[in-house]
């Protein structure tokens, strides 16, 4: 097996792990409405966002722009869904969200800009260097536009939800109980939308680093939208008991 492989197969066993230690801890990672002080020096939420994901956006584009390997139209497509994803995240997102002086511990931070810079080398540099295009796969194949469309539904979910939770939080209004659309199945359509989006990702791409990033997706988002239900039914007496934490009827 090529060590790049390797490298990347460890990745995602440590993803699994990962997954494993924050479900079976209940670890809450504290920013958010998980924040205390307890973790050491914080920043502002707002900044903390763009630090965090400022790597990822650049470091993956770059890593292919500047790789030997050579690009077709599915690695120009593959960069232009990251760059989209990322820009929203990282410049667009924290400067939507009404978090007036809520912070962040440093200490997420810094974890967050690890996880990113693996997570953009493992597929910029399988893109950039080691990527050899096929001639016969057209972005219009089957598997391609499959992939497109999960993606897109990924991004459309993730992106109502994050509209509907941004509006809930008007100043000094505290959090409230989000209700109406996929609220009504799950405490956490964003997350949903987001793993979902990363798992489209991945069918487009048809790579091991990708799926590694699908992966990872769902190791972490998961355990963080049962925190989330968990804390809602902590401080919400009237919260819907049977609504799911991120996957509808399910989990």
């Amino acid at each position: 097996m090529p060590p790049f492989n390797t490298i990347v197969l460890i990745w995602i066993g440590i993803g699994l792990i990962t997954l494993l230690s924050l479900t079976v801890l209940k670890i809450r990672a504290p920013y958010g409405r998980h924040a205390n002080d307890k973790w050491g020096k914080t920043i502002s939420n707002r900044w903390g966002w763009f630090i965090m994901e400022l790597p990822a956006l650049l470091l993956f584009p770059l890593l292919v722009i500047f790789g030997p390997a050579e690009k077709d139209n599915l690695t120009w497509f593959l960069v232009i869904l990251w760059a989209a994803h990322y820009i929203n995240r990282a410049i667009i997102f924290p400067f939507r969200i009404r978090t007036k002086g809520k912070r962040m511990p440093l200490a997420i931070v810094y974890s967050a800009i690890g996880f990113n810079l693996v997570n953009g080398f493992v597929n910029g540099y399988y893109l950039g260097f080691l990527h050899q295009p096929d001639a016969s796969v057209s972005l219009f194949d089957v598997r391609i536009l499959l992939g497109f469309a999960i993606f897109l539904l990924g991004v459309f979910i993730n992106n109502k939800a994050d509209t509907k939770l941004i509006a809930l939080r008007k100043e000094n209004s505290g959090y409230q109980i989000p209700r109406g659309w996929l609220f009504e199945f799950i405490s956490c359509p964003n997350h949903f939308g987001e793993v979902i989006e990363w798992i489209g990702f991945a069918v487009i791409a048809w790579s091991l680093p990708a799926l590694s990033f699908a992966i990872w997706s769902f190791c972490n988002l998961v355990p963080r939208a049962k925190n989330h239900q968990d804390w809602y039914l902590e401080n919400f007496p009237d919260y819907p008991k049977k609504r799911k934490a991120v996957i509808p009827f399910l989990y």
